[in-house]
């Protein structure tokens, strides 16, 4: 299996560990970072995020991926590319989530940008993202990714935006390999 890279100019990207927990369960129990979600997470629930995204790499080849400050190693956050049913379909949605002290950076910008590109790379023809109405930020993400609203769908029984864009043969600007199943 060829190992999982993916590389910004600030951001590395991989799967997450089990020695990732301190960092995931601070982050999913900040009452800001899960303002959008229907409520912040414990260390256990943390713990089984974790354990999903670790199903998700052995499934799909892909999942939400530990983002980290390229010079520092430190962690920032999470963002990938995630199957989602929507509708009876299963849908290939960018998730991004960047830990509050990292916020108002453009790392959330940056990268779900390099997971969008890697994912027309391998073949994928369009992407989602799963936004709350009401989350600004995100729907900003959205747009600067050239996302647009496609519709509105009903997702963990809450109502969301599905905001989508489609493959436009853009080139890769940097390195991007999935292992697994993706290809």
């Amino acid at each position: 299996m060829i190992p999982f890279v993916l590389e910004t100019e600030r951001l590395t990207f991989r799967e997450l560990r089990a020695d990732d927990l301190d960092f995931v369960a601070a982050m999913l129990s900040d009452p800001e970072v899960m303002r959008y979600y229907p409520k912040v997470c414990s260390r256990e629930e943390a713990r089984g995020w974790i354990e999903r995204q670790q199903e998700r790499y052995s499934r799909d080849g892909h999942g939400l991926w530990l983002v980290a400050d390229r010079g520092t190693g430190s962690p920032i956050g999470q963002v990938g590319l995630l199957l989602q049913r929507i509708d009876s379909v299963d849908e290939p949605e960018i998730g991004y989530l960047i830990h509050r002290p990292f916020w108002r950076r453009g790392y959330a910008t940056e990268a779900a940008s390099a997971v969008r590109d890697a994912a027309f790379g391998i073949g994928v023809d369009h992407c989602i993202s799963l936004i709350r109405p009401e989350n600004a930020p995100s729907r900003g993400v959205a747009h600067k990714l050239g996302m647009t609203p496609d519709r509105e769908a009903l997702f963990h029984g809450l109502p969301h935006l599905v905001y989508a864009v489609r493959s436009g043969g853009r080139a890769l600007d940097m390195v991007a390999r999935f292992g697994g199943g993706c290809a």
